[in-house]
This record gives C-alpha cells, sequence and structure tokens, in this order.
C-alpha cells in the first residue's frame, strides 16, 4: 500500500484501496446451543483463543498484510477489489471446516475507504471516523433523562475515540 499512516488510533488509506467487511460470524445451524453469552468476561478472552487459528491463516496462508479483528468481526484492507472477492470464499470455507462457524449471509461488504467502512460502530474515512446512525439514536435514547453518571461516562468515553466533539457536548449538557 503506497499510503499508511499511523495516526492512532485511526489507520489513514489512500481512498483508492478497498476493505472488506466480513462481520458477526455465526455458529453453525447445529452448533445453535453451544457458546458464550456476549457479556460474559471471559468471552473475550475465548473468542481470541478461538480465533487464534484464524489469525494465523489469514496472516500466514492468505497473506493478508492488513487485516484487523475484533472479536467476530474483521476487515481486510488490500489496493485489489479482485484479491478481496477472491478470498472471501476461502475465508468462508475455512471457517466453516475449522471452526464451524459461518459468515453472517447480509453483513459481508466491499466498500472503498471513500465512501467508508462501517467497523465495530463507526464509520472509518480516510481522515476521520463517525459514529454510525444507528449506534448514535441508540446513544441519544439511553441517554435522554439518565442520571447515572456511568453511563454518562462511558458513552463520553467511546465518543472521545472519533470525531464526536459536537455530540459530547450534547450528552454532557443533558
Amino acid at each position: 500500500m503506497d499510503c499508511i499512516k499511523a495516526f492512532p488510533p485511526l489507520l489513514v488509506f489512500d481512498d483508492a484501496h478497498f476493505a472488506i467487511s466480513l462481520a458477526s460470524t455465526t455458529a453453525s445451524a447445529s452448533d445453535i446451543r453451544k457458546g458464550l453469552p456476549l457479556g460474559n468476561l471471559t468471552s473475550q478472552l475465548l473468542v481470541n483463543i478461538y480465533m487464534n487459528e484464524f489469525d494465523q491463516f489469514m496472516k500466514h496462508k492468505l497473506k493478508a498484510r492488513y487485516y484487523i479483528r475484533y472479536a467476530d468481526d474483521f476487515v481486510i484492507l488490500s489496493a485489489g477489489k479482485k484479491r478481496l472477492l477472491k478470498i472471501v470464499r476461502y475465508i468462508a470455507l475455512f471457517l466453516r471446516e475449522r471452526l464451524k462457524l459461518e459468515l453472517h449471509p447480509y453483513k459481508v461488504s466491499l466498500a472503498t475507504f471513500a465512501s467508508g467502512i462501517d467497523f465495530l460502530g463507526w464509520v472509518h474515512f480516510p481522515d476521520h471516523r463517525v459514529l454510525r446512525g444507528s449506534t448514535k439514536r441508540r446513544m441519544a435514547a439511553r441517554t435522554r433523562d439518565c442520571d447515572n453518571e456511568n453511563v454518562i461516562n462511558s458513552y463520553l468515553g467511546l465518543l472521545g475515540h472519533g470525531n464526536a466533539h459536537k455530540l459530547s457536548l450534547t450528552i454532557y449538557t443533558q
């Protein structure tokens, strides 16, 4: 990639590059009764242990140079659209055969950075990120008339990771 700059915590990419977002893997139909509750603290550790084999596959077999994963959501960055379309088949097969997981059929998307990459509640652009609309609406509903300081501080902490200064002021002054 010809233009990658660290701008913590945001990576800036040339907007000619593509990213494929493969979010929310799901257990296969035969594994419906298996799994961990999402809010369980051990879930965060166990998903990393379970998905380590997938991380190794992505880096060493598929040679995905720019691969980002958080729990079961991940993004792959590439300069070529054809490469991304090709490797998504290998990813689906690996997840199904080795980890007994399926890609969510409605949460696989291909986009350029110029159009924004929806990942982990934010829409990421080459030089900034904004809160996803549904996340913003849910946050507004939960903070309206909320007197729990921990809830407010949690959302203000979230908003500190993107371009959301005006939204932070709105929540802070409610």
